[in-house]
């Protein structure tokens, strides 16, 4: 089943900008979601278990790295979002 998730970090301490960098990173590092990202959120697309171990995984890795974090996350099932080159 396809899942879409909407997700938005806010670390608690640290270099903001470089802590949501980095988990935006994660996120697409096994090459099995998709993702788009904007200046609110980012969201990701694909099987749904790879998009939960995709935000486990990278929630983990940041976590662990830049310390206390809340992550706001909404998911859509049976959704996929899909965007070409023209955006």
């Amino acid at each position: 089943m396809q899942l879409s998730a909407e997700l938005s970090l806010y670390p608690l301490e640290g270099n903001v900008d470089a802590v949501v960098l980095a988990f935006i990173e994660d996120l697409v590092q096994s090459g099995t979601v998709s993702a788009v990202t904007n200046t609110m959120s980012t969201q990701i697309s694909g099987d749904w278990d790879a998009v939960m171990t995709a935000v486990s995984g990278a929630l983990r890795l940041s976590s662990d790295r830049s310390g206390r974090q809340v992550l706001v996350a909404k998911f859509l099932p049976q959704h996929r979002t899909e965007v070409g080159p023209e955006g």
